[in-house]
């Protein structure tokens, strides 16, 4: 059923597919997490023909059920780096591995109406891959992670997707306690790595799929 929600959210994502475009992303825009899914596993998953596959740490990834399909999909070398039975030097170690997987599929902090990616990482893996490495990569981008600027992008990181994401991942820090960025030097402090991308380099190497859903933080 079309809403004038429905309608609204359209024009901007069609608006940012443009933005991203003319910075030389491969960009598309999709419905919700399913579709997300679907399209990845139909298209742009064969379309790449990786020999190998691995990602970052991405709510998006998981929700949108594609993580759990692709686990399931025979025929694909998987580096997992969060498969929870291996141990933390394992884990470690796939991260390294997964700088040279074929295919690379993660979230993006937040998203400027310029076309421009924002991300700020504890370890620095996700945003090393999105910059190089791998040979493809999908950033998979819920609507809720559009901002005007880098000022707003910035903003929203350190004012609420740190802050949240320090609580789903129990890290102790200061804002895990009352939401606040402490400009900490906590141990588990997951804020060490900004990383802004204007453009994709070679042309099409990152794949931006905008979803018309809020998703992750």
């Amino acid at each position: 059923m079309d809403t004038p929600q429905n309608r609204f959210w359209q024009l901007r994502l069609q608006e940012l597919k443009a933005a991203l475009e003319k910075n030389n992303f491969e960009a598309h825009v999709v419905a919700d997490g399913p579709a997300a899914k679907a399209l990845c596993l139909d298209q742009l998953i064969p379309a790449a023909a990786p020999g190998s596959i691995s990602w970052g740490g991405s709510m998006t990834f998981t929700d949108s059920g594609l993580y759990k399909a692709i686990k399931e999909r025979s025929g694909l070398n998987i580096i997992d780096p969060y498969d929870k039975s291996i141990s933390a030097a394992e884990t470690h170690e796939r991260r390294r591995q997964a700088l040279l997987a074929d295919l690379y599929i993660t979230g993006t902090n937040a998203v400027t109406e310029r076309g421009h990616l924002i991300n700020l990482d504890m370890i620095g893996n996700r945003v090393a891959a999105l910059t190089f490495g791998p040979r493809a990569v999908i950033v998979l981008v819920g609507r809720n992670k559009i901002v005007p600027d880098l000022t707003a992008a910035m903003d929203r990181i350190k004012g609420y997707a740190a802050p949240a994401n320090v609580m789903r991942l129990d890290k102790k820090t200061p804002c895990a306690t009352n939401g606040r960025c402490h400009d900490c030097k906590a141990p588990d402090r997951i804020c060490n790595y900004w990383t802004i991308t204007e453009k994709s380099f070679p042309q099409h190497r990152i794949k931006v799929v905008l979803i018309n859903q809020d998703m992750g933080l």
